[in-house]
């Protein structure tokens, strides 16, 4: 099995590389290192997806955000991402996402965009970590006053439980929507923002105070005010070793007095988390003030 999940792997990886070239199934069945016949079958079943539409839903993803993010034409965009005519291309939008490239372009709405999670994460065993010395940066940072378009849960305390509730591609819908801070955020409510039956755990996209565009289905809207944070960023780590990243930081977070710098925690503002991405390393900011 250990096999079968790293060979999808490497297609999966193979088709980001080259998302903008043109990509044969013999070419991504070469990086499985299997024939084309039983890689097609294995990535069917390890990602749902053949890798044709797998191919196709993450160049319509990318083509949206480009199209969101940069005054560029919808034909350069068609031809960027291999689609081999504007017609072809705005009949694939429109299917994937129910509007047309161009009135996409002019006035961005909320999308459910693909979210292509490497296969071998799902096949991950959780078990207990153990700490290990490593660098932590820890950086005071002011947040805003914003708000923050939220999808709550139920219970929730934690991503899994969330996942769980809501649907891990709610993700898609966050990274649709231009954010503050370039990217979504997970939020530990205080008490005082969570409504009764919701979770205290929720995803979201922090926006402008004066923000009055619009909020996609089932989604709430909270407003924060102007906040400082303590900023604490782990090193660079495997995808794989993601728990154990995060466990580290949590560990960082416990022992660390904020009043050596001047600051108490906030406990009126929330928790933030960011995407753990294995680059950058883990990022949490917990709010603190004088």
């Amino acid at each position: 099995m250990q096999e079968q999940i790293e060979a999808v792997q490497r297609m999966q990886e193979y088709i980001e590389k080259h998302l903008c070239e043109k990509i044969s199934l013999a070419e991504v069945a070469k990086a499985s290192l299997f024939s084309p016949w039983y890689a097609r079958r294995l990535f069917l079943e390890y990602t749902g997806v053949t890798p044709a539409d797998y191919i196709r839903k993450l160049r319509l993803k990318q083509s949206a955000l480009k199209l969101r993010d940069e005054d560029v034409k919808v034909l350069d965009v068609a031809l960027d991402y291999g689609f081999g005519s504007v017609d072809g291309y705005q009949r694939a939008f429109r299917k994937e996402f129910g509007c047309n490239p161009s009135e996409y372009s002019a006035n961005p709405i909320p999308l459910h965009l693909f979210t292509p999670y490497g296969v071998k994460f799902r096949f991950l065993e959780r078990k207990e970590t153990t700490m290990s010395a490593k660098n932590v940066f820890i950086q005071v940072i002011d947040k805003p006053k914003r708000k923050v378009i939220v999808k709550r849960g139920k219970t929730a305390t934690e991503y899994w439980k969330y996942c769980e509730e809501v649907g891990c591609d709610i993700w898609g819908v966050l990274v649709s929507m231009k954010s503050l801070c370039g990217e979504p955020v997970c939020l530990w409510l205080p008490k005082e923002y969570i409504k009764p039956g919701t979770s205290e755990y929720v995803q979201g996209v922090e926006v402008s105070e004066d923000y009055s565009g619009e909020i996609p289905d089932d989604f709430d809207i909270i407003e924060l005010p102007a906040a400082k944070y303590l900023m604490f960023q782990g090193e660079p780590f495997r995808e794989e070793d993601y728990e154990q990243a995060i466990a580290e930081i949590w560990e960082s977070e416990k022992k660390y007095d904020p009043s050596i710098i001047g600051y108490q925690w906030d406990d009126s503002n929330p928790r933030i988390q960011l995407e753990p991405i294995g680059t950058r390393g883990y990022i949490e900011l917990l709010p603190i003030k004088e």
